[in-house]
């Protein structure tokens, strides 16, 4: 990939996060006139991490540690009790944004330490 605003032969520089199965996780494009923010990309890692130990996802904004995304319920009995579960704990909007605080979420960050 070229940045044409910046050269017309320089590439951009581009962060992949790929996980242990091959997959590509994530990219990050930055042109070549803006600097890699390495805080965020170990950021989007620990966010990764911790949505797939949890089976959720990390909203907009996410600082390690904070609540987490649950998924949509898949029935409507799990509907019902998702709906319950947020009256009780006010954990959520609604039966479709509602948030638990992550599990193993320590343990990420401080395996990514070591």
């Amino acid at each position: 990939m070229i940045s044409s605003d910046v050269s017309n032969t320089e590439t951009v520089r581009n962060v992949f996060i790929i996980d242990d199965k091959g997959v590509v996780r994530l990219i990050l494009v930055y042109p070549m006139n803006v600097g890699r923010c390495i805080p965020e990309i170990l950021r989007a890692l620990t966010a990764l991490q911790v949505a797939d130990s949890n089976e959720a996802s990390t909203p907009a904004n996410w600082v390690p540690c904070e609540p987490v995304i649950l998924p949509p319920p898949q029935t409507f009995m799990a509907l019902q009790e998702r709906m319950t579960e947020i009256q009780k704990q006010r954990n959520g909007m609604n039966w479709y944004l509602s948030f638990k605080n992550p599990a193993n979420c320590e343990n990420c960050i401080e395996e990514k330490r070591q």
